[in-house]
């Protein structure tokens, strides 16, 4: 974004060693650039409604999601209140202020999601869709796979395991992924939201499909390290073999772009949409992790989650989310009003 000069750039991060980076390598780089780093959690109504009053920002590109499959999997509630609840009223602030582009970073994951982080951006993906109904602002969403370097990539891992001389693990050998550089992708991005007019799923052409135990040998052999060896360790939680790009039934078409694809997701209903994420939003408040894998499946029937953690709900959780429906409600209509 920085390199097409804009007005004003806003960095808003919860991390602030994350943030301080990223403001000072942009700042080294260009250094004319007026840049305002702001420390913030998305899922903090009140203060990301203060942020976009004060600053009125023409374009908003949402990239703060939790992304870890396994990690998510232990945690399906953060996966719902950042995902998806935080996609929400961030939206809805959006569409308020008069931002005129929203783009969300979605994921190959996404499709036919076999996980509680692909779920979630699924999820985040047609709530966007529901949004883009509601407001003048065009609400976008890209998806794409992999991206080479980035934080959580399989390349820093490999990378550190061959340098204290392995083994390299590798889930399962015929496990492959998409991958696009950083470049590359965040390029795509800024064209999808300019090209989409707004409702639209965006998705990236990220060629062919890398066998992940391909490129942790190819690593290994530019290395040098000839005596590092591959080990397989197994699919963990919510992994699929193959990832996905789009799912039948999204009418995908050529764009003016010859790497960007154009389709409409399955609308959900309004008020389906709506009653499913209240729900969601009284689950994850409760910690009823097992009761938001059922609410996942009822909402998006295309999903293959592992429901076997059902079964290893607690009781007490359970009942501590029936008992704070209403709180929950309450407490969301609270914070969506202006201060």
């Amino acid at each position: 974004a920085a390199r097409f000069s804009p007005r004003r750039l806003l960095l808003v991060e919860r991390s602030e060693a994350a943030l301080f980076e990223s403001d000072r390598k942009l700042r080294e780089l260009w250094p004319h650039l007026q840049i305002e780093p702001l420390v913030a959690d998305i899922t903090d109504t009140p203060r990301m409604r203060r942020i976009l009053e004060a600053n009125r920002p023409e374009v908003l590109i949402h990239a703060a999601a939790h992304k870890h499959v396994p990690m998510m999997e232990l945690h399906p509630d953060e996966a719902i209140k950042n995902n998806v609840l935080g996609v929400e009223s961030l939206g809805e602030l959006a569409g308020e202020t008069g931002v005129e582009a929203f783009v969300l970073i979605s994921t190959d994951k996404a499709v036919r999601p076999s996980s509680i982080m692909g779920a979630s951006k699924r999820l985040a993906e047609l709530v966007c869709q529901g949004l883009d109904a509601r407001y003048p602002t065009r609400f976008l969403a890209v998806r794409f796979g992999n991206v080479m370097g980035s934080a959580g990539s399989v390349i820093p891992i490999f990378q550190e395991q061959i340098e204290r001389g392995g083994p390299v693990t590798v889930t399962h050998p015929e496990i492959r992924r998409y991958f696009m550089t950083i470049p590359e992708a965040a390029q795509l991005v800024l064209q999808a939201g300019a090209i989409g007019n707004g409702g639209e799923i965006l998705i990236l052409d990220m060629g062919e499909p890398v066998k992940i135990v391909d490129l942790a040998k190819d690593m290994i052999a530019l290395s040098g390290k000839d005596d590092v060896q591959v080990v397989f360790s197994g699919l963990r939680p919510g992994e699929k073999l193959f990832e996905e790009l789009e799912l039948k039934g999204e009418e995908c078409h050529r764009t003016r772009h010859p790497k960007i694809f154009v389709g409409r997701l399955q609308p959900a209903a309004p008020g389906e949409l709506a009653n499913a994420l209240r729900r969601l939003d009284a689950q994850a408040a409760g910690g009823a992790n097992g009761q938001i894998r059922i609410s996942l499946h009822e909402l998006l029937p295309e999903a293959q989650l592992d429901r076997r953690s059902e079964l290893r709900e607690e009781p007490a959780a359970t009942a501590l989310a029936n008992d704070v429906l209403d709180t929950a409600l309450r407490r969301r209509h609270d914070r969506l009003q202006p201060n």
